[in-house]
């Protein structure tokens, strides 16, 4: 249980008035390393002033979304308002696509550290009132979702390798990722002095040096097969990741193709260049890098691995991962 807070399902004010719909908010107040309980009283603030009439709960720990959504999608609500960054904006959106139920919105208000996929929708971190407004507007985007047919599990980032869950199938908004981005979340785990962006830069700049690189067969859903050792491989369904980095340029949420970023090892000092060229987006240009876009890619590795998925960590108990897209699969408010 979150310290002042409640994870059971209330209702706030006599109409549910967004759009003659039931709206359920789920707010994460760990997101953001913090910086999600102290945005909360605002965004109640700001919900209850330009969309009165909402239910709304607390997770009391790391996962909790998964739960809280199942109990709101299980007692009628049909638009469920996630508060956090890309995890908690990921996990209800896991719930949404599994429950098997039409007609159900995703709203996404950040208080994250990342905020990648945000970035994707135009939500800045900054203006949490221009946030409410477009998620209060009315309007809609019919956006594509990733889903990972593989089952896979929770493992806890920077501590250790073994699954915290049974492993299931699950489904993503931003990126799948292998190799280095799981070795630089570890590594902000456990960060103690940095925030945000500042976080995701210093610890990567940091593996650069550190990590020893992961071998990866890609197999694209034309057959082609690329294989190698990689500094990072990553399956993107929109442009950004760790923290603002345009990792897949050209990717947009619409565009019905998930896109493959191949980065072949390389030395420290060349790595450092394709790190400052990826924050630009002129990584893809680079004789080390391959971007592959389809449906569908299957990854193959020497021995079971440990992925990222909207910034939270995974593990396999084999050496193979499916990944396909869900076209249009989630409507998302503030469109």
């Amino acid at each position: 249980m979150v310290p002042g807070g409640r994870s059971d399902l209330r209702r706030d004010g006599d109409d549910l008035s967004l759009a003659d719909r039931r709206v359920f908010v789920i707010f994460n107040p760990a997101s953001g390393r913090g910086r999600g309980r102290r945005r909360q009283d605002a965004y109640l603030r700001l919900l209850e002033q330009h969309a009165p009439g909402f239910a709304h709960a607390v997770t009391a720990g790391p996962g909790d979304e998964y739960r809280l959504a199942d109990e709101a999608i299980a007692n009628g609500f049909d638009t469920l308002v996630a508060v956090g960054g890309d995890g908690t904006w990921s996990h209800v959106a896991d719930r949404i696509l599994s429950s098997g139920r039409e007609g159900l919105q995703l709203g996404l208000l950040p208080s994250g550290t990342g905020n990648d996929f945000g970035r994707s929708l135009g939500l800045s971190f900054g203006e949490p009132e221009a946030a409410v407004r477009a998620l209060a507007s009315g309007g809609t985007r019919q956006i594509d979702a990733g889903r990972i047919s593989t089952p896979s599990a929770p493992a806890e980032p920077g501590k250790s390798t073994a699954p915290t869950a049974t492993e299931r199938v699950r489904h993503f908004l931003n990126l799948v990722g292998f190799g280095f981005d799981v070795a630089v979340i570890d590594a902000a785990a456990g960060a103690r002095f940095l925030k945000g962006e500042a976080l995701y830069k210093i610890t990567a700049l940091q593996q650069l040096f550190r990590f020893p690189g992961i071998e990866v067969e890609l197999e694209g859903s034309d057959g082609s097969i690329h294989a190698g050792r990689h500094l990072m491989v990553t399956i993107s369904n929109s442009p950004y990741f760790g923290g603002g980095f345009p990792i897949a340029p050209r990717a947009s949420v619409e565009d019905g193709a998930l896109h493959a970023c191949l980065i072949g090892d390389a030395s420290p000092l060349r790595r450092m260049k394709l790190f400052g060229d990826a924050g630009k987006g002129r990584h893809v240009d680079a004789d080390e890098v391959r971007i592959v876009d389809g449906p569908r890619f299957t990854a193959r590795f020497e021995a079971p691995v440990r992925f990222e998925a909207d910034g939270d960590v995974f593990v396999l108990s084999g050496t193979e991962l499916s990944v396909e897209l869900l076209p249009r699969a989630l409507e998302v408010l503030g469109g």
